[in-house]
């Protein structure tokens, strides 16, 4: 049986042979959408459109599809629950609407003089400093739809496309606002 042995000089020659020109590899950059106008955050298109609304929300994209009678009238990147916090999947409707809610559970930790000592404070967990006090993160349009408090309402959409919350649905403000102004009690609401 004949074996085929590479020789060290031509294996080295090869080598030197082959070299790849010095290329500058540069890291791809993400636009955030808000960041883009031709990306934008969500697009309304159902102000002549009438009928009961209907909200499908895409856990997998992080988006909202808004329907009006059943066709499609907008869609909206969402920020939902983030690891350890999951957002619920299922079939719900909305049980109360505030327009200015706090959370009773997440938020700051100030000290006396007001400033914030902890950024991402949890109501009876968190360290409280004399004279300090916890304040609940503000919850804008808020539509509840579970009784354990998970709701839809405006805030940050930090990294569209990326869950960010602690279980509740996130909407840009301006759809928050549109959408509080059309749902009613038992409008429902699809989490997939």
């Amino acid at each position: 049986m004949n074996v085929l042995r590479p020789l060290p000089w031509l294996a080295t020659a090869l080598l030197a042979s082959c070299a790849a020109p010095q290329i500058e590899v540069k890291r791809a950059e993400a636009v955030k959408p808000d960041q883009h106008p031709s990306r934008p955050l969500f697009d309304w298109h159902g102000d002549d459109v009438p009928g009961p609304v209907s909200i499908n929300i895409s856990l997998s994209e992080q988006k909202a599809h808004i329907f009006r009678d059943g066709r499609e009238v907008a869609w909206t990147y969402v920020a939902t629950g983030r690891s350890g916090f999951a957002s619920p999947r299922g079939n719900f409707s909305v049980l109360e609407k505030i327009v200015d809610k706090h959370s009773n559970k997440y938020g700051v930790v100030v000290d006396a003089s007001g400033d914030i000592v902890n950024g991402n404070a949890t109501a009876g967990v968190s360290r409280i400093p004399p004279g300090g006090r916890f304040m609940g993160a503000p919850m804008p349009y808020w539509m509840r739809i579970t009784s354990w408090g998970v709701g839809m309402h405006a805030g940050p959409i930090p990294d569209p496309g990326f869950p960010a919350s602690h279980g509740c649905i996130r909407f840009p403000e301006e759809m928050a606002r549109k959408l509080f102004g059309l749902v009613k009690v038992g409008t429902p609401v699809h989490i997939q």
